[in-house]
């Protein structure tokens, strides 16, 4: 039997560990209802949920200037520079944990530049296009 000193959120706990031998392992892995544990359940911290809006939303560099909300890959150009856009209107598409985002334009107006072509991999907060 082995003994191990184990050190959790700052408080330790002996254990005591014992090798089975291989049919025992196979007859304790058949038989087993709950695992032992000689340290008190520990509890994460629930994590925020985000929200499905703000992850689709641009995020905004100036008046008309679109970054991107997310890491991801741009899988359409809808609109070039010199295009008429409306606002809300998806400008490109960006495909994120194997969703599709709409990146919108934050306001009517014309496309001034668009930095990303099809394919191309962005960071989050990389600038995509302007809106004037």
């Amino acid at each position: 039997m082995s003994k191990y000193k184990i050190t959790l959120n700052g408080k330790s706990y002996e254990i005591e560990v014992e090798a089975l031998k291989e049919g025992e392992a196979k007859a304790a892995a058949s038989t087993a209802k709950a695992p032992v544990s000689a340290a008190p359940a520990v509890k994460a911290a629930p994590a925020a949920a985000p929200s499905a809006k703000a992850a689709a939303a641009p995020v905004s560099c100036g008046a008309g200037s679109v970054s991107a909300p997310m890491p991801g890959t741009i899988l359409r150009v809808n609109k070039a520079a010199g295009d008429a856009v409306k606002a809300g209107e998806a400008v490109v598409v960006l495909e994120a944990m194997k969703m599709e985002n709409d990146i919108s334009s934050p306001k009517d107006g014309v496309i001034k530049s668009l930095a990303v072509n099809k394919g191309d991999t962005v960071a989050s907060g990389q600038f995509l296009f302007e809106v004037e």
